[in-house]
């Protein structure tokens, strides 16, 4: 089913979106969108709460992973600050490593990232990387 990002983000915040219809291009568009339509910390909070709701509902309430969440959360605003992406598609086109399994791996370990702590509450990285989110 397409949807346009709207819709979909609607969906997310409503909790009618079927977890198996919400992929990892998905998690990155609701992001996306929630960021253009609130301020960050609002958005994070919506964002945390509708995400948590979706595990749930899917029945994998320790998928819910809020260091990874508020991590990617975070480099997305910052991404798109720095271009002022208003648009999905192209945001996407410049951060295709937004869409890699592998990106925290820049700041976290594997053990800290997957640690019941990481997903009951935001841990700070745990590597020194020079590498900058941009």
């Amino acid at each position: 089913m397409h949807r346009s990002p709207r819709e979909l983000t609607a969906s997310f915040e409503a909790g009618t979106l079927e977890p198996a219809e919400f992929s990892h291009t998905d998690h990155v568009t609701v992001a996306h969108e929630l960021l253009l339509k609130y301020d960050f910390l609002t958005a994070a909070k919506c964002y945390v709460e509708s995400l948590k709701a979706l595990t749930e509902k899917a029945g994998v309430p320790q998928k819910m992973n809020t260091t990874i969440t508020l991590a990617f959360l975070s480099i997305i605003a910052e991404r798109m600050r720095a271009k002022d992406y208003q648009d999905i598609t192209a945001f996407l086109n410049d951060n295709e490593d937004l869409l890699s399994g592998d990106l925290l791996a820049r700041w976290y370990t594997a053990d800290r990232l997957k640690s019941n702590d990481a997903r009951t509450s935001f841990l700070m990285p745990d590597q020194n990387s020079t590498t900058a989110i941009n």
